[in-house]
């Protein structure tokens, strides 16, 4: 599943709303608990660990891709 997948069904919205350059919390309208789970999606689904002062800086779905792709 991708990135834009998991932001898309969590938050509710479509995978056109969830481009790369949106950030979660400005644009999709996440709230710190969802960002949480995201992040604990995203971990599972890709078997990366994303330690929690990383997880701060990752603000929109291109830099959380970003990450995925040099940690895993």
């Amino acid at each position: 599943m991708s990135v834009n997948k998991i932001v898309a069904d969590h938050l509710g919205k479509t995978i056109e709303e969830c481009s790369d350059d949106k950030s979660l919390v400005d644009d999709l309208g996440a709230d710190s608990l969802d960002t949480v789970e995201i992040i604990l999606q995203l971990e599972e689904q890709y078997d990366v660990e994303i330690a929690d002062e990383d997880a701060e800086t990752l603000s929109t779905i291109g830099l959380i891709k970003e990450y995925i792709e040099v940690n895993s």
